[in-house]
């Protein structure tokens, strides 16, 4: 599975926090605009980097390639990035600096998670105290995670839970809506928690215990 990560803009507190593994075996490293700054802390040379730069006035590597759009447009400069890792293959994308600072750049990367799942490539955006990802019909496994919260939306105006369990607040056969944070602040109390979605997309998100 062709893999790609992300480095967004937003804040990250920890970059020694993040999956170096993951980023290490990387096939595709994309930097959107000021997300440059954080690879370039980490001594990463990224594949691409993509932008109207209207966040980062640094200098720019000479030998990467680099892709420039203008402020004046519909995609975000995440949403690009994620277009250019879709249209290369990947279907895995990590998305680091895509939570913290501004809200509407945080919402807008929720969405960028559907765009991806609609077009068969799992996206997961994550920092050091949370981890986000999208499911659609089918079964999961979600490992115990000390220290963790699971809490699950729909990204659709319904979805539908055939079945949560392994939690201390299970679920059966129940409509999930858009509009009712039911999910929120759940806690896997056996080895794993099994979830099985017969319609609709769920945001499935670790958090970190405050």
């Amino acid at each position: 599975m062709k893999s790609c990560v992300i480095f967004a803009g937003g804040i990250i507190k920890d970059t020694g926090a993040l999956d170096a593994e993951k980023i290490k075996s990387a096939d595709y490293i994309i930097c959107a605009d000021r997300g440059y700054v954080y690879a370039e802390k980490l001594g990463i040379k990224p594949n691409l980097i993509v932008g109207d730069f209207d966040s980062y006035n640094g200098e720019l590597p000479k030998d990467t390639e680099i892709v420039r759009s203008v402020p004046e447009k519909d995609d975000t400069d995440t949403l690009l990035a994620v277009k250019k890792a879709v249209s290369a293959g990947c279907e895995e994308i990590t998305l680091y600096g895509g939570l913290g600072g501004r809200f509407d750049h945080a919402f807008a990367n929720l969405q960028t998670i559907i765009y991806a799942h609609e077009r068969g490539c799992k996206m997961t955006i994550a920092d050091s105290d949370n981890e986000l990802t999208a499911g659609g019909a089918g079964e999961y496994h979600l490992e115990k995670r000390n220290g963790f919260y699971l809490s699950l939306f729909s990204l659709t105006e319904n979805a539908m839970i055939d079945k949560l369990s392994g939690v201390k607040y299970p679920l059966e056969k129940y409509n999930m809506s858009q509009g009712f944070p039911i999910g929120v602040s759940n806690e896997i109390t056996a080895d794993e928690a099994y979830l099985r979605i017969s319609s609709g997309i769920v945001l499935v998100v670790y958090s970190a215990f405050t």
